[in-house]
């Protein structure tokens, strides 16, 4: 009598335990939280998408939970095909797409602004030049007599290609003279007169 007693608190204690056991089951499918992969940088300087990203997790995981005690679905491995399982699946997979968007923004190589070029001296110096002439080409075209910054500059980019005149800014014939000789050795209109051409071969 007394076996069967204890054989009868056996099988109660393990129905309750099995009970238990489903239930718990029933609550928390295995596995279910999202693992956050090791290249999410937690100190992103975009903190208000870091925080969309973990928004999105909790999301996920707590639709995988319902799905799972509510409709006994598990949306990560279906065993049905029926259309409550195929529309619960579909719902995970958009959580689960949002989830990735966020990790791409947040896992994706730091956008890389242009390298700006440093420039010698000499190279900046042209630059500038450039600018200059194309700020109003037709006023800058160089006339007899003319006085400025950039005859100046022409004066000693002329220099640098060999002629031996004065650097003084002022415009006069012999600047006037060697300006005309260097477009005719580089096959350009020969008028003495600075255009597009003509300085674009002076700077190189």
């Amino acid at each position: 009598m007394k076996q069967i007693i204890i054989l009868l608190l056996v099988v109660i204690v393990g129905i309750m335990g099995y009970n238990m056991y489903k239930k718990h089951q029933r609550f928390s499918p295995p596995n279910y939280s999202y693992t956050v992969p090791e290249s999410i940088d937690a100190n992103h300087p975009n903190k208000a998408l870091f925080l969309d990203y973990h928004e999105a997790v909790s999301a996920l995981d707590g639709y995988i939970i319902t799905q799972w005690s509510t409709n006994d679905i598990d949306v990560r491995n279906p065993k049905k095909d029926n259309e409550e399982t195929l529309a619960a699946v579909a719902g995970y997979r958009k959580k689960l797409a949002n989830v990735s968007y966020f990790e791409s923004q947040l896992t994706a190589s730091e956008i890389k602004k242009p390298r700006k070029i440093q420039l010698n001296a000499d190279a900046e110096r042209k630059v500038i030049v450039a600018e200059m002439f194309h700020a109003n080409p037709s006023a800058n075209n160089l006339r007899l007599g003319e006085r400025s910054a950039l005859v100046y500059e022409i004066q000693g980019l002329l220099i640098q290609k060999g002629n031996s005149i004065t650097q003084d800014g002022l415009f006069r014939t012999e600047t006037f003279n060697a300006l005309k000789d260097f477009e005719e050795k580089n096959g350009l209109f020969p008028d003495g007169r600075l255009d597009a051409l003509t300085l674009s071969a002076l700077l190189k």
